[in-house]
């Protein structure tokens, strides 16, 4: 049975303007996670602010391999320093040996990022675009996270759902569908390797300014797991943004909506830690 469900921002550190709009949530109390694009150039000088939320939300690394560029060189995956889009990172991953190591080496240097910058390792790990669960890119992940953390001591992000709770949240139906088999095995592979998985998860969301996000929101809690996360991406707008992705406009949409939100009463925010219990 559901005790409640984690609410976690997504991109913190892309750009200044996505990153106070979280920052203003984590401090309304409105958040239990969000999780820092360590390879952003944003992230050294917010990082303090972030810190200051350690204990009352989790702090993790949105591990990111697709958006503008890595912290260093990777010559065979971003050969011109620019990092390529999801489906190419999906293809070469799977097909370059190359590349797969390329992808470790990016993964421990922003974890290094993160540790360097907090003074502690990460709360949970996922990844910007679900990019962590790609075939060729989860065993690097799991390995590296199995390696440098003690069993069971932080989570990984699993985007997946049964099928029938997918259908009945009636949001975004295919796509979080298509997330859901990209994931298939992801749950199982981390387990083996003592890393905790959330059970249940929504927030998938079709981006589009006509619809009602408040409504979005309570539609995510039908049919929760026992330890649910609910991802979203609220944002306010700067002239950055738009350079680095494609979802802009319904960012401060999704700030104002979950500025707004109050959880019923039955199915609290809580943190990852507090629904293991």
């Amino acid at each position: 049975m559901a005790k409640g469900f984690i609410l976690c921002a997504d991109d913190f550190a892309m750009t200044d303007g996505v990153s106070r709009a979280i920052l203003d949530l984590l401090g309304r109390g409105k958040l239990t996670a969000t999780g820092a694009m360590t390879s952003r150039p944003h992230w050294r000088r917010l990082a303090p602010e972030l810190a200051a939320f350690a204990g009352h939300a989790d702090l993790g690394l949105h591990l990111n391999l697709t958006c503008a560029a890595p912290l260093s060189a990777m010559p065979h995956l971003a050969p011109g320093g620019a990092l390529p889009g999801l489906k190419d990172v999906a293809r070469a991953a799977i097909l370059s040996s190359a590349v797969r190591k390329e992808i470790a080496a990016e993964i421990a240097r922003q974890l290094d990022a993160f540790e360097d910058a907090l003074g502690r390792p990460p709360d949970f790990v996922d990844g910007h675009q679900h990019v962590h669960v790609l075939p060729g890119v989860r065993r690097a992940l799991l390995d590296s996270l199995a390696r440098r953390y003690p069993a069971g001591s932080i989570y990984v992000r699993d985007p997946a759902d049964s099928p029938a709770a997918i259908r009945a949240r009636g949001v975004a139906v295919g796509k979080a569908l298509v997330i859901a088999g990209l994931a298939t095995g992801f749950r199982s592979a981390a387990l083996k390797r003592g890393l905790r998985v959330n059970r249940g998860f929504s927030g998938v969301a079709p981006f589009d300014l006509q619809r009602d996000f408040a409504a979005d929101l309570a539609c995510f809690l039908v049919e929760p797991g026992p330890c649910h996360l609910v991802m979203c991406h609220p944002g306010f707008l700067d002239a950055e943004l738009a350079t680095l992705d494609p979802v802009v406009a319904p960012r401060p949409v999704e700030h104002a909506a979950i500025a707004g939100f109050v959880p019923p009463p039955d199915l609290p925010l809580r943190r990852f830690a507090a629904l293991q219990a």
